[in-house]
């Protein structure tokens, strides 16, 4: 039988902290303001599980191991909010796709050619691409960078090359 099957986790087992989302060496951490908000509002959540396993859990090992893991999402949590760097889609050009701009697009090729998908262009914390936030990391957000509404790309993915318009472009200014 396979040992991931089994449970044989010892005291002194290594904690393992999942990755957060990965930001390229030397890529500055810009983040929209519901994703600093959103950040905040995670920091707060571990804070407020941290405190409950100090106080809830009666096993000394079971405790050090979740309190290890916490500090070490807190910490890295604390590393990515000190590194963001807000950018105001007010401040933004609303005539041009930059961080932070909605854009929607017009599939002319490929097997989603008529289609019309939007998406907004934010921090790699907040992205989320079933619910239409790409991050400025992604690929398709590089190509866009700079373009303007009626301009045409050209996006290269595994299953071809898809020829898009960009028909608009807003900017949340709540």
């Amino acid at each position: 039988m396979s040992s991931a099957f089994l449970k044989n986790e010892t005291a002194d087992a290594p904690v393992v902290i999942p990755a957060r989302a990965p930001l390229p060496p030397g890529t500055t951490n810009y983040v929209t303001p519901r994703g600093l908000s959103l950040l905040r509002a995670e920091l707060t959540d571990l804070e407020t599980q941290h405190a409950r396993v100090q106080t809830d859990t009666p096993e000394e090992n079971e405790r050090m191991r979740q309190l290890a893991l916490l500090n070490g999402q807190i910490g890295n949590l604390n590393q990515r909010i000190a590194s963001a760097r807000v950018v105001d889609p007010k401040n933004q050009p609303h005539d041009e796709v930059r961080f932070g701009a909605t854009v929607t697009l017009h599939t002319h090729s490929g097997k989603k050619a008529g289609e019309e998908r939007r998406f907004t262009v934010v921090g790699v914390d907040e992205a989320d691409a079933s619910h239409g936030r790409v991050a400025f990391t992604a690929p398709i957000a590089r190509t866009l960078q700079g373009k303007r509404a009626g301009d045409t790309i050209t996006l290269r993915t595994m299953k071809g090359e898809e020829i898009m318009a960009i028909i608009a472009i807003t900017y949340d200014t709540e």
